[in-house]
Parts: structure tokens; sequence; C-alpha cells
């Protein structure tokens, strides 16, 4: 498989902002020649999945500027530097929907989309959930309301494209493979 390796001949950075870094790279292709990959480096976030006593999962809506639309997802954030993924979970939950955890189980990770960033996003699951005696502080530029849906009513928000991110069709899919009705 190193066949299709390619190699980095040049670096220009293009931008470095407080999410991602954008970057060209100049590389060698696995046949000789060579071609320009511009590429965004992007520090990682964590996602939950929560689930309550009545099975109602938990999301938030909010307004996302990049598709120019409101959209549902699970909880989810950026991780800051020197936190640990899970660590970014549980902080996401608390600032987004007041609630916490003691119970945390990891899911999976994956690259949204690898063709132009190494962003990595990991997913956690937790159905053991506790209100917090007092709510965290939102980002000051976070604006979120939030909704609790059935596993079937997720379902038919996904096929009208009110959710419409990777990782909360794939949180979906994830608690029906579960059982969850």
């Amino acid at each position: 498989m190193d066949q299709f390796i390619e190699k980095t001949i040049q670096t220009e950075e293009i931008y470095n902002g407080k999410v991602v870094k954008l970057r060209v790279d100049e590389v060698t292709l696995p046949n000789g020649q060579t071609s320009k990959r511009e590429l965004l480096t992007h520090q990682g976030a964590a996602a939950i999945i929560p689930v309550t006593q009545d099975h109602k999962i938990i999301f938030v809506r909010q307004y996302r500027k990049a598709v120019e639309k409101m959209l549902i997802e699970i909880p989810a954030g950026l991780i800051d530097e020197g936190e640990k993924p899970e660590e970014t979970a549980i902080r996401e939950l608390e600032e987004e929907t007041g609630y916490t955890t003691d119970n945390l189980i990891f899911v999976t990770s994956f690259y949204p989309t690898p063709g132009y960033t190494d962003e990595l996003i990991y997913i956690y699951f937790t159905k053991e959930l506790e209100m917090l005696s007092e709510a965290k502080q939102n980002d000051e530029d976070e604006f979120v309301e939030l909704v609790e849906l059935s596993l079937s009513e997720a379902k038919q928000y996904m096929k009208e494209q009110q959710i419409h991110d990777a990782k909360t069709n794939y949180a979906i899919l994830y608690l029906e493979s579960l059982g969850m009705k």
C-alpha cells in the first residue's frame, strides 16, 4: 500500500485561524508527477449522544453559517489544547444542554472529510444524565436551542434534512443498531 503515498515537497501556510489552518502542499504523486493539495488542519472535535431516561435523544438546534441553515445536531465542540476528547464531550454536554454524566461510553472516531482536512471527531454515548444545579456558560458566540426527539422522530428529521450532518446521522444509526425504539 505504500506505493500510493504522496510525499510532501513543500508546504505554504495560507491562514492560521482560531479553528483551522489552511495550507497548500506540493506533493510528489506515486507516478512521479507533482500536484498541489489544499489542506485544512483542524484541532479535532468530540460529540456526545445523550439519551434521557424516557428514551429521548437530546439535540441542539443552531444556525450554521457555512451552510446558511438551522441544523439539529448532537452536542459537540472543538477539543481545547491539552484536553482529552472525553473531557470535551462532557464539557459540551454541560455547556449546550445543562446536563452532565459520569458514565461516558466511547463509540467511535472518524474523519468526516479526509479529502481536504485532518479533522477527527470522537463520538461518545450516555444514557445516564444528571441535570446540573447551575447551568454552565455557553460560548458567548454560540446560540442553541434544545430539542428532544424519539429515535423515530429523529429518523424522520433525517429524511426531511433537518438533521443533515454526518456525526448526527451516525449517532442516529448507532442508536438504531443498539435496538433503541
